[in-house]
């Protein structure tokens, strides 16, 4: 198996967290998404979308987004659960998951997209809807933080997939300096603080 992958970006990130976390080693493939690798004819046969990470099975089958690369990975190494360990625990899971796409990893990448320039040759861009888009990132944020004012994580004191999701969407943030406040945002950052000192943090 390998995945295809530029690893700073956040999606890549989610599935490197994850796969520290369950100790499981993996062959990587860089993709230069800046100079438009993952636009080739050849990367779109392994990805209709053109995105990374894209994981290559040994059988030739490709499976792309990260939360679907992560959760074959939980079918094959269960322990420990990071889906979930019971079915409550598992739609809260995919509950918070959404929240994370929908609510910062979305608003953050339109921001990008359509304020900093970096893809103005191929796309058209609408720079009021990025700072918008960034607008709901940041007032996600005060949400986060008041749910962080009496949970340790996303699920109480249970570690979860939801928990990487969640603060790789808030890291990729950085790129539009899109940030929390520490006089606004304690518990938002005491909670990224404690993620911090987890050895997956650095995958």
């Amino acid at each position: 198996m390998k995945i295809y992958e530029f690893a700073s970006a956040p999606n890549c990130r989610r599935v490197r967290m994850y796969l520290a976390e369950k100790g499981i080693d993996s062959e990587f493939v860089h993709v230069d998404i800046t100079k438009g690798e993952n636009l080739s004819p050849e990367f779109r046969s392994k990805d209709i979308n053109k995105k990374v990470p894209v994981l290559e099975l040994d059988d030739g089958t490709y499976i792309s987004e990260s939360v679907a690369i992560q959760r074959y990975f939980e079918e094959l190494h269960p322990e420990p659960a990071l889906f979930g360990r019971d079915a409550k625990e598992k739609a809260l899971v995919e509950m918070w998951t959404r929240r994370a796409d929908f609510n910062l990893m979305f608003p953050v990448g339109m921001c990008f997209q359509h304020v900093s320039g970096f893809f103005k040759d191929r796309m058209n861009v609408y720079p009021e809807f990025g700072e918008d888009s960034g607008k709901r990132a940041l007032k996600f944020m005060d949400a986060l933080n008041d749910h962080f004012s009496d949970h340790e994580y996303l699920l109480g004191d249970y570690f979860s997939a939801a928990d990487i999701s969640m603060v790789c969407s808030l890291d990729f943030g950085k790129v539009q300096n899109l940030r929390p406040v520490t006089e606004k945002h304690p518990h938002l950052i005491r909670w990224r603080e404690q993620l911090k000192q987890r050895p997956s943090f650095k995958a």
